[in-house]
């Protein structure tokens, strides 16, 4: 399902199809180092992956982790979205991109418009972000798409501190 368009981005829900796609990112060096393993080491987990945790959204609260394709190709190329997690009292913007991707301002440019249709369409209030302090790249473009940074939150039985993000 179409959730919005960019310049030079459709936004989309992601689906079973998308594996391969899927497979490829959460096993991409900055998934690894900045989200961490999420124990991805075939296609068949991928699949799983996008079952539990993306479709499992979209159907429990509306929204998830979008796929970012390029307009012209229709290749996807990332995520980015929100993210309901148990110890945060909002939605938490989120984001991923391929390696060869990067630094294209398409993350960018997804997240501003996630951040309109968050709050317009969803009624998310506030919208919040999670990084860590040595992710410099995420924390810039937090701020870039009005996000300030007010604390920090530890999820219950980890033991990294995350930097909290609120456009509040």
């Amino acid at each position: 399902m179409r959730i919005l368009e960019t310049n030079r981005l459709v936004i989309k829900q992601a689906t079973v199809d998308d594996t391969n796609f899927f497979y490829r990112l959460l096993n991409s060096a900055n998934w690894l180092k900045h989200i961490g393993d999420r124990g991805i080491r075939s296609e068949e987990d991928a699949q799983s992956y996008i079952e539990d945790n993306f479709i499992d959204s979209y159907r429990e609260h509306g929204y998830g982790l979008f796929k970012m394709m390029l307009k012209s190709s229709n290749v996807p190329i990332g995520v980015c979205g929100f993210v309901k997690r148990d110890y945060l009292e909002s939605a938490d913007i989120g984001f991923a991109i391929l390696p060869e991707c990067e630094g294209q301002g398409y993350t960018l440019e997804a997240a501003k418009a996630l951040m309109h249709y968050g709050r317009t369409v969803l009624k998310l209030r506030p919208i919040l972000a999670i990084t860590t302090d040595t992710n410099s790249r995420s924390r810039a473009l937090l701020t870039k798409i009005g996000l300030r940074e007010t604390g920090t939150v530890k999820p219950n039985n980890s033991e990294t501190e995350f930097l909290l993000y609120s456009d509040q």
